[in-house]
């Protein structure tokens, strides 16, 4: 998994899509799920198009038997901000692919680390 979280910091969606198989499902709730290689290459190349760096802290993994889960903090580093994201994945790998993919995070969090701060410094 290390691997495959790494890869992200290439920005080749390409790549990152030929971690899963032709009929992976990958599903970054609360959005809807994406069904099939090709589609989740799509995804990912929309997130990476978004433009930035994205590394991966991964601070635990706990695998059994097919599932293996990862809690990490995702950092999207952008030219006016860097966004670091807790999350939980929870994948399912059959034949050495990823068959599922969900990822579960505070969207709240998010949305906060998007808003710019304000400035008070201007007089009314």
């Amino acid at each position: 998994m290390a691997v495959f979280a790494s890869a992200w910091a290439t920005r080749d969606a390409a790549q990152v899509a030929s971690f899963f198989s032709d009929d992976a499902v990958y599903h970054n709730i609360p959005m809807d799920p994406v069904q099939g290689r090709d589609a989740i290459a799509a995804t990912v190349a929309g997130f990476m198009a978004m433009g930035g760096h994205v590394t991966v802290d991964i601070r635990h993994i706990v695998a059994e038997v097919a599932v293996v889960m990862l809690e990490r903090v995702d950092h999207f580093v952008g030219s006016e901000r860097t966004i670091a994201l807790p999350v939980v994945g929870v994948f399912e790998v059959h034949d050495g692919k990823i068959t599922a993919w969900r990822d579960y995070f505070d969207s709240g969090q998010l949305t906060d680390q998007f808003v710019a701060p304000q400035d008070d410094s201007r007089a009314d």
